[in-house]
């Protein structure tokens, strides 16, 4: 895991060697362990370090292969190098280290701009093809590791993070359409747009490749998630144990490293099944207990470490806890805002960030978590409208009733009137728009037509598959990702993810739906795998939080400085009638509120014009 830089000069003048190494000293944070820079002809490379794999200099970048044929800055982890590397030597290629970023290299060689097939990992890379001349880039399936760009008439940069590449623009203007699908819907990720005007993101599952001698760009996607037939034919006990191999062998490739390696641990299924299975098989190598982290919320309708505490206790874990007070939050804001770089959904990011940073108190260099466990087995609550939508057109009115009343037995928080109220507003693009034209009649313009974004939407929530394929690749998994990477490797720490292994993905995406919601229980296959293996109160709990932050008594508090911050935004004034805004604004829900700051707070931070 490390922080990537380049820049690109269309004059076909040298970069200066003392610019690379400002944009790329500017993510010393993601990379605390090494330096390197990398100037041929008209481009330069940088990269900052942090050692998770082959700790020795042979794993410096950016790194030479083949007298310097190929050259690469890369961030991220390749899980199944070993294998691809095994297969490379039937093919007769040698190896220096023991890095992932060798067999990169030497996977390009063998396979060209294939190679991104092979791997099973997260990535952003560039790579320079001193032959072809050209600089071949990738990002992952699904956009776990960043990859942002900036391109004009002089110039492309791109780098791990959009503070590399401010400094390179005209202006630093708000990108206006994002940032109102944002405040109207919490949308921002959808796009391949940032909140910053010109400042791009290499989108997940796409490839792009410079052409040094044209200063052409090509950008093509590699990558879609396709349903399996074969998964949706097996019978139940073949799926179960085809999804429980699976999920295991990706949470042990996920436990390849040369340092410490821990996870996170809310207390949910999700974090709760990874942990139990991470633990488990790290005993097998080590004397020394898996160690586990969680966020402890003080407020105790959201509080899941009771959960967490069994967990730990059961599998013999070395349980970190973490408890941030209200002054713990305010201290942290400032730093937080710098390191998520736009605006962002809820203050619960600040119990992931005080995780990240316990981790790194701790010695804790490697971090395991569920995300995506939600996404990919039918998880939160909004998926039921689509589920019980093909339930009715599979099997009639009276099985999809019988569905409803299940869930509302076995979902606390799905109550016949909930499920109503999500089967509504999932499947009428119009009626949601209606309802945040109301809800926000405190901006000067709203939108005259219904965003693609909410019709995309509405249209897949008649098909549990097309819900989930949306939901990973633009709706809700995206922000996520980009939220746990910018608090995760600004305390250097990396994060894996065994749910989006695209393997496990694969299966999980291609299951039938009554595998994953049966009798009213979300994620009901990853339950019976995990029935064999933790304690019923977590395997059959009835609702779920996560590192949910005490919302209510924090933003209670807060509220004066939120107001203060809010009426003094020129982007705010300008989007918004102001006096409108203040005299509704205690009945604005929390969310809302939150995120209207939340603008203000990037605004002064990163001194953004409208």
């Amino acid at each position: 895991m490390c922080g990537i830089a380049g820049i690109i000069n269309k004059d076909g003048n040298h970069v200066k060697s003392s610019l690379i190494k400002e944009i790329t000293d500017i993510v010393t944070h993601r990379g605390p362990d090494g330096a390197g820079y990398y100037c041929e002809d008209n481009f330069a490379f940088g990269h900052r370090r942090l050692a998770i794999l082959d700790l020795s200099g042979e794993g410096h970048q950016p790194m030479h292969y083949l007298n310097g044929e190929y050259t690469i800055t890369f961030n991220g982890e390749i899980y199944n190098f070993i294998e691809i590397r095994d297969e490379l030597r039937k093919y007769g290629f040698e190896f220096k280290s023991n890095s992932d970023t060798e067999v990169i290299l030497a996977a390009y060689k063998h396979w060209g701009k294939e190679c991104v097939n092979q791997f099973n990992g997260m990535w952003a890379f560039a790579l320079y093809d001193k032959t072809n001349k050209i600089i071949f880039c990738s990002r992952d399936r699904y956009g776990v590791k960043p990859f942002y760009y900036y391109n004009d008439n002089q110039i492309f940069v791109f780098g791990s993070e959009i503070k590399q590449l401010i400094s390179f623009l005209p202006q630093r203007r708000v990108n206006k359409q994002i940032l109102l699908d944002f405040i109207i819907s919490n949308y921002s990720d959808h796009k391949n747009e940032t909140f910053f005007q010109n400042i791009l993101k290499l989108p997940a599952a796409h490839n792009l490749v410079y052409d040094l001698k044209s200063n052409s760009i090509d950008v093509y996607r590699y990558y879609s998630i396709e349903k399996s037939n074969r998964i949706a034919s097996l019978s139940y006990e073949s799926a179960e144990k085809e999804y429980g191999d699976t999920l295991k062998d990706g949470i042990a490739l996920r436990l390849r490293s040369d340092v410490k390696v821990g996870t996170c641990l809310s207390g949910g299924l999700d974090s709760s099944s990874v942990a139990t299975i991470a633990a488990t098989l790290y005993k097998e190598n080590s004397d020394i207990p898996f160690s586990a982290i969680t966020a402890v919320s003080t407020q105790s309708n959201n509080d899941e470490s009771g959960f967490a505490k069994i967990v730990a206790e059961h599998c013999g874990m070395n349980w970190i806890q973490v408890k941030p007070s209200y002054e713990d939050f305010v201290e942290s804001l400032d730093h937080l805002v710098y390191s998520q770089e736009e605006p962002f959904g809820s203050p619960s990011l600040t119990m992931q960030y005080f995780v990240m940073k316990a981790a790194r108190e701790n010695g804790i260099t490697v971090l395991l978590d569920g995300q995506g466990g939600d996404e990919t087995l039918l998880g939160y609550e909004k998926y039921y409208a689509a589920y019980y939508t093909s339930i009715f057109k599979k099997e009639g009115f009276v099985a999809a009733l019988k569905g409803i009343i299940q869930s509302s037995q076995n979902n606390s928080k799905m109550s016949l009137k909930t499920i109503l109220m999500y089967l509504i507003g999932g499947l009428s693009a119009r009626l949601r728009f209606k309802y945040y034209a109301w809800r926000h009649r405190y901006l000067k313009e709203f939108p005259h037509q219904i965003p693609q974004h909410m019709k995309d939407f509405s249209k897949a929530c008649l098909n549990e598959f097309e819900l989930q394929e949306l939901e990973i690749r633009s709706s809700n998994l995206p922000i996520l990702l980009r939220y746990e990477d910018k608090n995760s490797m600004a305390h250097s720490i990396e994060t894996r993810l065994p749910f989006i292994d695209y393997r496990t993905l694969g299966i999980a995406l291609s299951l039938p739906g009554q595998y994953k919601m049966h009798q009213g229980w979300t994620k009901y296959i990853l339950r019976k795998i995990m029935d064999k293996h933790m304690p019923d109160e977590i395997v059959w709990r009835k609702n779920k939080f996560g590192f949910e932050a005490p919302e209510n008594q924090w933003l209670r508090k807060h509220k004066k400085n939120m107001m203060e911050q809010i009426k003094t935004s020129k982007i705010l004034n300008y989007l918004c009638d102001m006096a409108k805004l203040i005299k509704i604004f205690d009945k604005l829900d929390m969310r809302t509120q939150w995120r209207l700051y939340s603008v203000a707070l990037w605004e002064k931070k990163f001194e953004v014009e409208i």
